[in-house]
């Protein structure tokens, strides 16, 4: 039994549950594409401050990886639940993106990877924003991993029109070797991304979104779609050129986004299955068998998790994924780079313990509970 602090100030008992043993795939999954957004362990004695360039725990950051593979997920790269322009600069990224490319041929794992404009500086213009993502795309295709094409904070600052965005993705789309997936960061996840495809009309940017698809689809793997809005997304799956796919990136309603019904269901690209990767395996193991409702039985044992690392500021929901890494003994320490680990309260975090207790993803309790306690101990809560 532990005591945990609750946001009303009250400190509430809590009894563990027995650990889960989440089976690994015998095979390839295939009813649905699945990548992990993985997040970055920093080295422990690294001046992981705000402002310093990422220092990373290298070994520890790719064993993350390897325990997503080693699920049947694949692994989405240097996206923004790495903390990609939130401490972890350029430089980082493409060295992340190299060293996770090369593990993941190492093991057969699927790979894709963020291509943006991060490392853009001065006033941004559209063929400096151009040029920008072309170095990045020219690295991560360069290393084997899938071209994902990140929001670009940098292109909604110079974009005057939806013409505008619609000529950048153009020119990259034609200029693709490979199909590549686009990506749409709501502002939730980033306010410098509000506006994006050139309007706050929801309604109207999802139309220059799918003219830009549609002018090139033999070119879109698919879409990874971070609105947080069920029915947007569905509306637009179904409208999708034959051959894109919907990846979801919809935190807190992704166990019947997934599921479907009848065939139509999104693929998906979460941050939140960084935290959950087991149980997501374990139901597109049980869609692979044709069970829907073990598969939704598992993925809404997971929401309550989900929802609670993603509330808002939604921003800090890497903040809970590094707490729960560090709680299962997968990282030295419980910190970001950046210092991104205050992002979130002592209340919140002891939340996310009891939460993932709940979803039985918590790999040894008893463990877990000790850097609780030792966790509650240092932020002055009685033990």
């Amino acid at each position: 039994m532990i005591l945990l602090p609750q946001a009303d100030g009250r400190v509430v008992e809590h009894s563990t549950g027995p650990p889960r043993e989440w089976p690994e795939p015998v095979r390839p999954l295939r009813s649905r594409a699945v990548f992990a957004a993985a997040h970055v362990v920093p080295r422990v004695l690294g001046e992981n401050v705000p402002g310093a360039p990422a220092d990373l725990d290298w070994d520890t950051t790719l064993a993350v990886r390897h325990r997503i593979w080693s699920s049947g997920l694949g692994v989405a790269e240097a996206v923004d639940t790495a903390q990609r322009g939130m401490g972890l600069g350029w430089p980082e990224a493409a060295e992340l993106v190299r060293r996770s490319s090369a593990e993941a041929r190492s093991v057969c794992g699927a790979i894709a990877a963020g291509a943006g404009t991060d490392h853009l500086t001065g006033t941004p213009t559209l063929p400096r924003v151009l040029d920008a993502y072309r170095e990045q795309v020219e690295v991560v295709a360069g290393a084997g991993a899938r071209v994902i094409l990140m929001a670009s904070r940098a292109l909604a600052a110079v974009a005057r029109s939806a013409e505008d965005y619609a000529s950048v993705y153009g020119t990259l789309l034609e200029e693709a070797d490979e199909p590549v997936v686009l990506h749409w960061l709501g502002p939730m996840f980033d306010p410098a991304l509000r506006g994006y495809w050139g309007s706050e009309d929801v309604s109207t940017a999802t139309e220059t979104f799918l003219e830009v698809i549609r002018s090139r689809p033999e070119k879109v793997d698919g879409v990874k779609v971070s609105l947080l809005d069920a029915e947007r997304e569905v509306a637009l799956r179904r409208v999708l050129p034959t051959g894109v796919r919907l990846y979801t990136g919809d935190d807190f309603h992704y166990p019947e986004l997934i599921v479907g019904s009848g065939g139509d269901f999104s693929d998906a690209l979460l941050g939140i299955f960084a935290a959950v990767h087991p149980a997501a395996s374990a139901a597109v193991q049980a869609l692979d068998r044709d069970d829907p409702l073990t598969a939704k039985s598992i993925l809404d044992s997971t929401e309550p998790l989900g929802r609670h690392l993603f509330e808002q500021p939604t921003f800090h929901y890497k903040t809970g994924i590094a707490f729960l890494s560090w709680l299962n003994g997968h990282q030295p320490g419980f910190s970001m780079v950046g210092g991104l680990h205050a992002g979130r309260s002592v209340p919140h975090l002891a939340e996310v313990f009891r939460l993932a207790d709940r979803a039985g993803l918590l790999v040894d309790p008893d463990a877990a509970e000790e850097r609780m306690r030792a966790f509650l101990a240092v932020n002055g809560v009685q033990r």
